[in-house]
């Protein structure tokens, strides 16, 4: 599982290969979410509030490079990482 970023005890990640939508996963702490790329939102478990709209917010900025990662990962090629949120 590939880890894209780590922000603010947040770690971001794909699985390989993964189900679709394309969406990444989320953990922080004990807490895991999967978020959608493509809606820009949590599609399933649970983040606390304020490492929800951080992971949002971080996935705005990044949104194109999600999309290449995802695409890249479905293919078996290597990901790059992409910039924390500061």
């Amino acid at each position: 599982m590939p880890e894209l970023s780590r922000f603010y005890g947040i770690r971001i990640s794909l699985h390989i290969p993964d189900h679709p939508p394309p969406h990444i996963h989320a953990t922080y702490g004990e807490f895991e979410a999967t978020f959608d790329i493509d809606a820009l939102q949590d599609s399933d478990g649970y983040l606390p509030r304020r490492a929800r709209s951080l992971v949002i917010e971080w996935m705005s900025i990044h949104q194109t490079e999600l999309m290449i990662a995802w695409d890249r990962i479905q293919n078996g090629q290597s990901v790059d990482k992409i910039e924390p949120l500061r």
